[in-house]
């Protein structure tokens, strides 16, 4: 199974829209499945009109603080080596502030009495959505306050390539910017495309979230999303991308038609047949370079 990422770095650049369109097209020749994996905020599922999933389950890939208040001697040296300023004393007992652990251990390694352990929490849930395009999506959602996206966005691809072994690409979803769960949708990927849009912002995250592929040698490409908005600043996109040997697989015009196809739960080229020509020329590329 070969591994496709769709990244952009800054948010709003459409990177989940083309993610729909590519997924669509590519399906209707080959075996694919997706995982959604911005997992603080996912969407892909209904950008493809699948707003209902088959199955919730909970997800637990983070550790929290439980204190044995018997053993506990008072001496607040775990309130005071905790980073995170998770600890507070009441009734001259620790107690756990809400949403501040963040599992790291720390605290469980300074107790003198062996008062701490870390025991697994439920953070996140997983589950799957059907599209009527003959492919699922798998996507999470970290609980509220929650934290442990990278390892719940490794559950997310684990999931989605247990569920289809017979697939033959799967196309990940990344989240926006540069942090844990954009790392963890990137690693081990075979192939990544960069959306962005000619914004000195867009530009900017761009070149972030080509350091992040860069870093891990995945080769990439280029997609540039509202490319007439500002021709300066697409001359930018296009010199990075020549100094850099990549490929810009696409420059898609801004359409108003963009917004109405998300509210309407359909991917744009669904919306509008046009685009299955910028989409099969994208698709043809990547069978080139499969």
């Amino acid at each position: 199974m070969k591994t496709i990422t769709v990244l952009s770095g800054k948010g709003g650049v459409g990177k989940s829209s083309i993610a729909a369109s590519l997924a669509v097209t590519l399906a209707k020749e080959r075996k694919i499945i997706c995982a959604d994996c911005d997992v603080d905020a996912s969407n892909l599922s209904l950008v493809l009109g699948a707003n209902k999933y088959e199955e919730w389950t909970d997800l637990s890939t983070n550790e929290k603080a439980v204190f044995d208040l018997d053993k506990c001697i008072s001496c607040k040296k775990c309130m005071k080596e905790c980073y995170f300023d998770a600890i507070e004393w009441i009734d001259n007992k620790p107690k756990l502030k809400p949403f501040s652990c963040e599992g790291c251990g720390l605290c469980e390694l300074v107790c003198p009495q062996k008062a701490i352990t870390l025991k697994k929490i439920n953070n996140a849930k997983i589950g799957y959505a059907n599209t009527k395009y003959g492919f699922s999506v798998f996507s999470a959602q970290l609980n509220m306050g929650e934290s442990g996206s990278g390892k719940v966005v490794f559950e997310v691809r684990r999931k989605a390539k247990e569920s289809r072994k017979d697939a033959e690409i799967m196309i990940i979803d990344s989240a926006a910017g540069i942090g844990c769960p954009v790392i963890a949708s990137v690693t081990g990927s075979d192939y990544a495309i960069i959306v962005t849009e000619p914004t000195p912002s867009g530009i900017s995250d761009m070149r972030k979230a080509f350091e992040i592929v860069s870093h891990f040698k995945i080769p990439c490409s280029i997609i540039i999303n509202k490319y007439d908005l500002n021709e300066e600043q697409t001359g930018l996109v296009e010199e990075f991308a020549k100094r850099n040997d990549l490929k810009i697989l696409a420059k898609i015009p801004f359409d108003k038609k963009f917004a109405k196809a998300l509210t309407e739960m359909v991917p744009i080229i669904e919306y509008e047949k046009g685009y299955e020509k910028v989409f099969n020329e994208i698709k043809n590329a990547l069978h080139e370079i499969f």
